[in-house]
């Protein structure tokens, strides 16, 4: 009995260790809007919302196309890891962001801080040379 219980708190703490970040954007569409679709930032990593708390800050705030430009780019160098390069064990999920795609001004602030999260906190550096903010 004892020793089912150290290899089952071993397990536990190797399953607690791997726990791989993902992020989804997702299109939902009203029940009574015909040809509106609405996107939503689902982000499964737990120390997020509360680091985009602390220093999201309307003075901070730049343009949607500000946004879109930053989101595109580390998009493409998020996917890129995701298929198997030096990040490939933290980053879970290929990231569906197409730029002809109106997805809002909050959506595309928040994804943008999201990678900024990945990068200042998570130290995991997509682009070099990239933007810093806060």
């Amino acid at each position: 009995m004892k020793h089912l219980t150290i290899i089952g708190f071993v397990f536990l703490i190797i399953f607690a260790c791997s726990n791989k970040r993902e992020m989804v954007i997702e299109a939902r569409q009203g029940e009574n809007m015909e040809d509106t679709v609405t996107y939503e930032l689902v982000v499964l990593d737990p120390g997020f919302d509360s680091w985009y708390l602390l220093h999201d800050s309307p003075s901070k705030y730049h343009s949607q196309s500000y946004y879109e430009g930053w989101n595109q780019r580390y998009v493409d160098a998020w996917n890129y890891q995701h298929i198997g390069h030096r990040y490939a064990q933290v980053i879970e999920g290929n990231i569906d962001y197409q730029p002809g795609i109106d997805y809002g001004f909050e959506l595309n602030h928040k994804l943008f801080y999201y990678f900024m999260y990945v990068e200042n906190e998570l130290d995991i550096q997509l682009i070099p040379d990239g933007p810093k903010t806060y």
